[in-house]
């Protein structure tokens, strides 16, 4: 697919790293927690072994879907399937209702990933990063990466979603991810205008509490109305939000900054 003359592979590479410039230098500017024991070295590691999960992924992704979200919605669009065009919904509108419940499918999926145990096993490694920072957004195990994009897959074919809108919902998914993960601080009039609408990084900073009813909260990774709707919504931590504690306690903090470690996580049987 292209738009504007520029091919989807490229706008998103585009998107994601003007997205990750501008956050890694605002988090070294306005960061919200300075924890000691994850600077220097281990923050090091933690970037390796995020970034390698990524490219992993990526990798995972490209071999199992290689025409990925946008190449299915396509191949519904040559072939009529789906809800939308099947009622004649106009192209705008069409955009606009698919963005919305891609948006809603991509939560429920975050919920179930943390219900189901075997799912659970999966979503952990995202949930082991000893520190949430714009990389904890790009540390999703390559096996939660393909099931994510099944389901994925599966919604744009039956919704019939236009393939821009999957595109630019893919791009700005990618870009909400990298912010409200970001070890950010900001200025709390902003925050507060903001969270009506978007998940803010102190609001999605929470989920990755240790405090297990924290976790279970906060689920949404874009529009802010999910955690409302359903009441799963935590405004603010109890440690408050400069003494809050992230992470799995029960992996500690060296080991989930491992690569090999990370990646044999969903087969490891523990509490967490």
């Amino acid at each position: 697919m292209q738009l504007f003359g520029v091919t989807e592979p490229l706008w998103r590479l585009a998107a994601f790293l003007s997205v990750f410039a501008a956050l890694a230098v605002l988090e070294l500017l306005h960061p919200r927690l300075e924890r000691p024991e994850l600077q220097r070295a281990l923050k090091a590691r933690r970037w390796f072994t995020n970034l390698s999960i990524l490219v992993l992924s990526s990798l995972s992704l490209r071999l199992i879907f290689p025409a990925a979200a946008t190449g299915a919605a396509l191949w519904a669009q040559a072939r009529g399937y789906g809800l939308l065009p099947v009622l004649g919904v106009p192209s705008l509108l069409a955009g606009v209702i698919a963005f919305i419940v891609l948006d809603f499918a991509i939560w429920l999926e975050h919920v179930v990933f943390h219900k189901i145990p075997l799912l659970w096993r999966m979503h952990r490694v995202h949930h082991a990063d000893p520190g949430v920072d714009l990389t904890t957004a790009l540390r999703f195990h390559p096996l939660e990466i393909l099931f994510s994009m099944a389901w994925k897959t599966g919604v744009i074919v039956v919704l019939g979603a236009p393939a821009v809108a999957v595109l630019l919902f893919e791009i700005v998914l990618n870009a909400a991810a990298m912010f409200n993960h970001a070890n950010l601080r900001l200025p709390p009039r902003l925050d507060r205008a903001l969270r009506p609408l978007i998940v803010t990084p102190d609001m999605h900073r929470i989920h990755h509490s240790t405090e297990r009813s924290e976790t279970d909260s906060n689920y949404g990774f874009n529009l802010a109305i999910w955690d409302r709707l359903f009441s799963t919504y935590t405004d603010r931590p109890k440690l408050g939000d400069d003494a809050i504690e992230t992470g799995l306690t029960a992996y500690g903090r060296s080991e989930p900054t491992r690569l090999l470690w990370s990646l044999l996580l969903p087969f490891r049987r523990t509490d967490q």
